[in-house]
């Protein structure tokens, strides 16, 4: 009987471990913007891949200790995908983190964006501006003081601390859903969103405005363009239209360090670097990319963003982008306007 069933199992291919499925890593809570994300995409991922993509939660402060979990140790099972988000690329760069995207090999990233709005008639050039802040708003608020203080001494650092310092109240630990109602009861000044969020919680808002946006990376040419969602709302933009000239300095260089860090790679996939399972995934994600039903379920929730799959040029762009001055410039800015516990990373310029 014994080898009666031996027989069986080798004969179905049952014997040795069951193949394992794919697993998404997402270091946020279930319900939260990138959770949300990685659920769509494991679900439509799958359809691909040919085989079940599960989702695995890894929360914690500031989104980093799943990052972390995967870098150190997750990321050697050739069945695993880190679904990375903007604050991570921030956080890369300025808080104290175990994970390293040069060790990886990008499967594929959306080229994102993020939306700003004001009270509808607001002067940036008048008043004291209440903003709610928070992780992930280190660009936005850093655009913000650019466009309330205009150019001002050389556009220093030190100059826009002093306006900063005088223009706006900086509120730090408020949720998104206070930040939403204080903004619609009058107690902020600015409003920030992903696109997805902004067009269900803020176009619907009397007395709303779409102030800017950012614009996506344009990676063949290496330049910032407009978002095609959002058309003539760029920063650079609103702000020459407002103050006459294009911004410059030593805060606009901290700003697009750390906006390119955070959107160009603000929803996006990683596996090992060598993992033999990721031309396949890539593949497969090129697959979804192109599917009109997947991809429209996809761009339900984000808005229709190009999605960059060349890693190596990613990386090199965003690489290009680290200078001493900017990186320090970008931890000052951080501690003194913010005051999070930003660090300077020398070894980022290697």
């Amino acid at each position: 009987m014994k080898k009666l069933l031996m027989t069986l199992v080798l004969a179905l291919g049952l014997s040795g471990p069951a193949l394992a499925d794919y697993t998404l890593i997402v270091p946020q809570e279930p319900g939260k913007g990138t959770s949300v994300w990685g659920e769509i995409i494991a679900k439509n991922l799958e359809k691909f891949i040919g085989e079940p993509v599960v989702v695995r939660h890894i929360p914690g402060a500031r989104d980093i200790p799943g990052f972390n979990k995967f870098h150190n140790s997750l990321r050697f099972d050739d069945k695993t995908i880190m679904v990375a988000h903007g604050g991570n690329g921030v956080s890369y760069l300025l808080d104290k983190v175990d994970y390293n995207y040069f060790d990886y090999e990008l499967i594929g990233s959306m080229n994102n964006d993020i939306v700003l709005g004001k009270h509808e008639g607001a002067q940036e050039k008048e008043g004291t501006w209440t903003i709610a802040g928070g992780s992930g708003f280190e660009p936005d608020a850093a655009a913000v003081a650019m466009l309330l203080c205009g150019p001002v001494g050389n556009n220093t650092v030190d100059d826009y601390l002093a306006c900063w310092r005088e223009r706006v109240i900086w509120v730090n630990g408020v949720s998104g859903g206070e930040k939403r109602l204080g903004f619609k009861n009058g107690e902020f000044d600015v409003a920030r969103e992903s696109p997805a969020a902004w067009k269900r919680f803020y176009e619907g808002i009397e007395g709303n405005e779409l102030w800017f946006t950012h614009g996506i990376l344009d990676l063949e040419n290496n330049v910032q363009i407009a978002d095609p969602n959002f058309p003539n709302t760029q920063f650079e933009d609103v702000y020459e239209s407002l103050w006459g000239e294009r911004p410059s300095g030593d805060l606009y260089n901290a700003y697009k360090l750390t906006r390119n860090w955070r959107d160009a790679i603000q929803k996006s996939l990683w596996m090992n670097k060598g993992n033999p399972n990721a031309a396949k995934v890539k593949a497969a994600v090129t697959e979804m990319i192109n599917d009109p039903v997947a991809s429209a379920e996809i761009y339900a929730k984000t808005g229709v963003y190009p999605w960059i799959q060349d890693g190596p040029a990613l990386l090199a762009a965003l690489k290009g982008l680290i200078t001493e001055k900017a990186l320090k410039d970008a931890v000052r800015w951080n501690q003194e306007a913010y005051g999070f516990p930003s660090i300077y990373k020398p070894e980022l310029l290697d």
